[in-house]
């Protein structure tokens, strides 16, 4: 650290780049623009159009914790310069070809993977240089670029595909991704050996140090799994209607359904924001329970919204309101992880708990699948999430404080 950086700038120069890191690997968020096209120009049918990107969803949530453990011992910084490298790798590989088994390499483990390291990077580090106070707060903003992403891919997706095709649009996102999360890899930085974050101008509880375990450690505690199930109930609810958001809305909105997707999205990206800072004022597990049980309400709310004939005015204000509850999500989590477990494992930490999000999107994501197959409708979907969100709720009062952990 040079005598003329106060650590305060480093800190926010580390969660900026952060968020523009996640606003380049948010490409994940773009498979549903390339659906159709990849069905019309490759025809391909079924499972195959979801497969690329069910399997990246699961390479990404499990390469975390490879990633997690290397940002910790090697730093942020050449970690996430492997995941830009493997990011552009994949997307350069998939603009050569129309093969199945190619692009479920490309996309599903070379994207995946290289999205994982990049992820894995940006809240840690960022993390790292701030107080417990401004934890919740700080995940949200660098994890809402991974959240608004579709905001500026979906217009940019759609030019690119009418202007250039499906492959050379792969290969222009490649470059475009790798010049941007190799970048600002550079700049990510891990606070110097000793460095404390924590205010002494406090006595309160909120600024006691919490013992720094570690992943083998947390494995055995009951708190991990607790976790581990609230994030896949959380995660997963949210994404087994989000993905159904853009066929719902066509119902009443038509072309302009993707209206919906955005500000989905941009609902997506502030609740990360909001719901952090809140927690940071009134607790993790306070917040959580009202996520929760928000988030049941406009599940059951949603039913006889996307049933019927419904105004795209309310449409729109329900799919913003579930993208924020989601959202939400992806910020409390890791400040709940790093509130327990401390900062010294928190990348490789947060990796296992992160495992979650992938299996709970993977496995209700195909749950939904099935019962719109069998009902003809989204009713039941919205059912299942609501009930699993419920029982979500009642477990958030099992949450211990980080108190339980001191030595």
């Amino acid at each position: 650290m040079t005598s003329h950086t106060s650590p305060n700038n480093l800190g926010w120069r580390v969660a900026l780049a952060g968020l523009g890191i996640n606003l380049a690997l948010g490409v994940l968020y773009t498979w549903s623009m390339f659906k159709g096209a990849i069905e019309k120009d490759f025809g391909w049918k079924g499972d195959q159009l979801n497969d690329p990107y069910a399997l990246c969803c699961l390479v990404f949530a499990f390469a975390m914790i490879l990633a997690g453990r290397l940002q910790d011992k090697i730093g942020p910084k050449i970690t996430a310069t492997i995941g830009g490298i493997l990011v552009a790798a994949g997307m350069l590989l998939i603009s050569t070809t129309n093969n199945y088994t190619l692009w479920v390499i490309g996309f599903g483990v070379l994207v995946g993977t290289g999205i994982g390291f990049g992820y894995a990077c940006a809240t840690p580090a960022a993390l790292k240089w701030f107080p417990k106070a401004k934890t919740g707060l700080v995940a949200g903003i660098v994890v809402g670029g991974f959240g608004l992403a579709p905001v500026y891919l979906a217009p940019l997706s759609e030019t690119l595909l009418k202007d250039f095709g499906i492959l050379k649009s792969m290969l222009v996102l490649g470059v475009l991704f790798a010049v941007i999360v190799i970048g600002l890899a550079q700049l990510l930085k891990n606070p110097p050996a000793g460095y404390v974050a924590e205010t002494t101008s406090s006595a309160s509880a909120g600024s006691l140090v919490v013992a720094d375990l570690s992943p083998a450690q947390i494995l055995s505690k009951s708190s991990f799994w607790l976790l581990w199930l609230l994030y896949f109930v959380g995660a997963g609810a949210g994404l087994m209607v989000i993905g159904s958001i853009s066929g719902m809305a066509k119902k009443s909105m038509g072309t302009s359904a993707f209206i919906a997707v955005a500000v989905l999205a941009i609902g997506n990206a502030m609740g990360r924001v909001i719901a952090g800072s809140l927690s940071d004022k009134i607790g993790r597990r306070t917040t959580l329970l009202i996520v929760f049980l928000f988030q049941a309400v406009l599940m059951f709310v949603a039913i006889p919204v996307t049933g019927g004939t419904t105004t795209p005015l309310v449409l729109v204000l329900i799919a913003a309101l579930i993208g924020a509850n989601y959202g939400a999500n992806l910020s409390l989590f890791p400040s709940i992880t790093k509130d327990l477990w401390g900062i010294k494992n928190f990348g490789m930490n947060y990796g296992l708990i992160f495992t979650a999000w992938g299996v709970g999107g993977f496995v209700l994501s195909r749950l939904s699948q099935m019962l719109k197959a069998s009902s003809g409708n989204f009713a039941s979907s919205f059912m299942v999430a609501g009930a699993l969100l419920i029982v979500g709720a009642g477990l958030t009062f099992l949450i211990k404080s980080p108190d339980s952990n001191r030595p």
